[in-house]
């Protein structure tokens, strides 16, 4: 029982790191788009890119966060799995880019580093959450 706490508490921070992580850019695309891309050296021209910074980054960021609060509240095994998800191909499409394109730099290093502990730690839990609930079921099985 005490275990099904922990992982479960495990699981609703890691969503709750995803969200966070969310909201902030989200936040920073909304009050300043180009502060969002200040971060890679890329200068925005004009105001459709800043619209389509603040919408891509700000209004689909803030989408995920609401998203990532209800998985954790209603659902936190689909909550780790969209989190693996996301940060698994966050981090893959750096990967693909550093094959292609060549080195990333500091930041996408940086990011990649974050962005693959995190779907590493997402996976790991999911494994322990899906053990844990797979466990109770049988247990309750046997108790009828």
């Amino acid at each position: 029982m005490k275990s099904t706490k922990v992982i479960n508490a495990l699981s609703v921070a890691l969503i709750g790191i995803s969200a966070f992580c969310m909201f902030m850019v989200s936040m920073m695309a909304f009050k300043d788009p180009q502060a969002v891309m200040d971060l890679v050296q890329v200068h925005l021209p004009n105001n459709d890119a800043y619209s389509s910074i603040r919408g891509v980054y700000g209004g689909v960021g803030m989408t995920l966060c609401i998203y990532f609060i209800y998985l954790a509240i209603k659902n936190q095994t689909q909550g780790l799995v969209f989190i693996s998800l996301l940060w698994g191909f966050y981090a893959f499409s750096r990967i693909v880019t550093s094959l292609v394109e060549g080195p990333l730099g500091a930041f996408g290093q940086n990011w990649l580093r974050i962005e693959l502990a995190l779907c590493l730690a997402s996976l790991c839990v999911l494994v322990l959450k899906l053990n844990a609930d797979r466990k109770a079921v049988v247990k309750g099985l046997q108790a009828v």
